[in-house]
């Protein structure tokens, strides 16, 4: 039930119930009551209904068409001649003939996922056939696809939120003819268009504008949908939570709008005639998601907080948050995470350990030996998946014999972090382990399940599932010298005593963050706890934060309303969420000439069953068996599918892309989705 939409927040917060911490229950009703509201079409048959060329306006032209299946694919006819703006799967090639139609001379791309162009190995590519045009900027992800899909990934890689990719290239190189700046003009048998920037959708997405008679015509590609929407959100999450794509988008309306279109003709959905109050309104709509997205900060200043209840202590960069409990100070430009509670005895929990080297954390342990009576480690309680909050794992265990302990649903991400394509896993940060191997993954001693109470040296704590920033992670609570704590990891920062905050961390679809599933979820729980203090991550304290934990509230709702001005799906997980079809793992290892086993999960938002249509579309030198799975999926679940993967021999090294085309009770997406498969010595740097 979680998965569907919730109703704007009530005006009072929900009273706090002694001993029940779920919010889920909470939300169950009007779930239930807001995804009755949306649309939702019948069952059908898986494979889609066989598309037709169409003319998009007999009074606009009698040679200009329009063919619908993983994109719009607009033909564009002079003689038996054509040039067409994006590709689709290819299957318009076997019907242009219908329109007397003999030769393909052009195909311009509007940009680069998959969709759009995934027939491209269909094209004649002798001298004499067919060239390509395409954005310069997008030239390398056309050219050069595996570039873009690393084995060994680090947060710094091109096109990636801190390592987790948001392009979508295709699975074989296409070559590039001619590449496009904007501005830049192209004629064709009289016919005239000019190169328009409209990023956003795709990071060098163009605008094709031609002058078709007296209308202006504009094939946006991505841009727009019909109904001022977005074509999805997770292509133009370009940062980790601070609006690149978004607003990106909003300048290429802008520019669109200068060029005053007659006619839009997007990539995906029906045209759009007068186009230009759609455009206002959705720049409005952008504008909105952005003011969201960033949360109350202010992107020129220093955004360091430095808490009032704190205080320095004579170790340096440790501060005393109250008797029992430190903390990595945070002096401008430092983030370490480091939380410790030293109970009577001298022993230890540290809460989240990272971003800092070995030499400062073995110099803030010896200070507290020293001066404050730690004499063991017991536990690395880690807060969620973030590679961040645990790279000194290694370094505790090997040091002062600790034990890891983090929740259930975040294990497997933490001990094979490469099976997945979540941002900031721990491999992306480079690190090495105490005997200098790379640090790709840390194993969980003890494993909570969602709800579970435990004892520790006189202190009770519970451990609670609690999704925010990202669905993998844990919420550890429990009374420390009187007060409630609440150590929330990222899900929260802000400063209590700032209105403008609304103390959410950022918002990456890419860290699994369906609202429901994430941020409405937090800040309901939170809600009913009522904690005396919150303890995140990056050194930030919140003392006193009940008026802080309401203004969140009320941005998880806003943001949840405001994306849903945008959605273009029903339900909106299928716009926002990039992992409703996925490998795992992701990156799968082979020796050539041997198979793997992988699995493909596949997750159904509706509240009636779905019917699936998954074809693999591998590269040479990759079998993928079956080739193609075809089922269903209960309501509201998910469900996996077993794949068998070879790698011949022989096979180039690097990564090999595989392409998962996918068709939803009987609408046909494309190859929305993709995994690696890589020679077995590689994954050893």
């Amino acid at each position: 039930m979680r998965h569907t939409p919730a109703p704007s927040p009530p005006d009072r917060r929900p009273q706090r119930q002694p001993g029940l911490l779920g919010p889920t229950l909470i939300l169950i009703a009007s779930l239930a009551a807001a995804i009755l509201s949306h649309p939702r079409p019948g069952l059908t048959q898986t494979e889609p209904d066989p598309p037709e060329l169409t003319l998009v306006d007999p009074e606009l032209s009698p040679d200009l068409f329009v063919w619908t299946d993983t994109c719009n694919v607009h033909v564009l006819r002079h003689g038996n001649a054509a040039l067409l703006i994006n590709l689709g799967d290819g299957s318009v090639l076997d019907h242009l003939a219908t329109i007397g139609v003999q030769r393909v001379e052009w195909v311009l791309f509007t940009q680069h996922q998959r969709e759009f162009g995934q027939g491209a190995p269909r094209l004649d590519r002798d001298p004499s056939g067919t060239r390509v045009g395409a954005p310069e900027a997008e030239r390398a992800l056309f050219e050069q696809p595996h570039s873009f899909r690393r084995i060994h990934v680090r947060l710094g890689d091109p096109h990636t939120v801190h390592g987790a990719s948001y392009v979508r290239p295709p699975v074989e190189p296409v070559t590039i003819d001619q590449g496009f700046e904007p501005g830049d003009s192209f004629g064709w048998h009289g016919h005239e268009m000019q190169v328009v920037d409209t990023r956003g959708n795709s990071p060098g997405g163009i605008t094709y504008l031609l002058h078709l008679g007296n209308q202006r015509v504009a094939f946006s590609g991505g841009l727009m949908l019909d109904g001022a929407r977005m074509a999805n959100w997770y292509d133009s999450e370009w940062d980790y939570g601070f609006g690149a794509g978004p607003r990106a988008l909003r300048q290429s309306v802008d520019r669109l709008l200068e060029h005053e279109p007659d006619l839009m003709l997007p990539g995906h959905g029906p045209a759009i005639p007068n186009p230009a109050d759609q455009l206002r309104d959705y720049a409005e709509k952008l504008a909105e998601v952005y003011r969201l997205h960033l949360r109350g900060y202010d992107l020129g200043a220093d955004d360091a907080f430095h808490d009032n209840l704190t205080e320095p202590t004579e170790v340096p960069n440790l501060g005393r948050i109250i008797p029992s409990l430190f903390k990595i100070l945070r002096p401008e430009g430092f983030h370490g995470n480091f939380g410790i509670l030293i109970a009577d005895d001298g022993h230890a929990l540290v809460i989240d350990c990272g971003l800092m080297s070995e030499d400062l954390l073995a110099q803030v342990l010896q200070g507290l030996v020293d001066h404050h009576g730690l004499v063991a480690i017991d536990a690395l309680v880690v807060t969620h998946m973030h590679g961040d909050h645990f790279l000194m794992a290694p370094y505790l265990k090997q040091h002062w014999n600790a034990q890891v302990w983090a929740l259930d649903n975040m294990v497997n991400l933490m001990r094979h972090p490469q099976h997945f394509d979540y941002p900031a896993m721990i491999q992306s940060y480079g690190h090495r382990r105490p005997d200098g191997s790379p640090l790709d993954g840390v194993e969980v001693d003890r494993v909570f399940e969602d709800g579970e109470t435990f004892e520790w040296r006189g202190h009770r704590f519970t451990v609670d599932w609690m999704p925010g920033q990202t669905e993998f992670a844990l919420c550890l609570h429990g009374e420390i010298d009187g007060r409630l704590v609440a150590f929330t990891g990222d899900n929260l920062f802000g400063d209590p005593d700032n209105p403008e905050h609304t103390g959410n961390e950022a918002l990456v679809a890419r860290n699994s963050t369906i609202l429901e599933e994430s941020y409405i979820h937090a800040a309901e729980y939170l809600t009913e706890l009522q904690p005396d203090l919150l303890v995140g991550g990056h050194s930030f304290v919140m003392d006193r934060p009940a008026e802080l934990i309401e203004r969140y509230r009320r941005w998880s709702y806003a943001m949840r309303d405001a994306l849903l001005t945008l959605n273009s799906e029903q339900p909106y997980p299928y716009w926002y969420d990039p992992f409703w079809v996925r490998a795992e793992p992701y990156r799968i290892a082979l020796t050539p000439g041997r198979a793997g086993d992988a699995v493909i999960w596949v997750r159904n938002f509706h509240d009636r069953e779905q019917a699936h249509l998954l074809k693999f579309h591998p590269p040479a030198g990759v079998t993928v068996e079956p080739a193609v799975i075809e089922g269903k999926v209960d309501a509201g679940s998910r469900d996996s599918f077993p794949l068998r993967v070879t790698l011949a021999p022989g096979t180039d090294p690097g990564p090999h892309l595989v392409g998962i085309d996918i068709t939803l009770d009987g609408r046909r997406y494309g190859q929305r989705f993709d995994f690696i498969v890589h020679h077995q010595e590689e994954a050893e740097e």
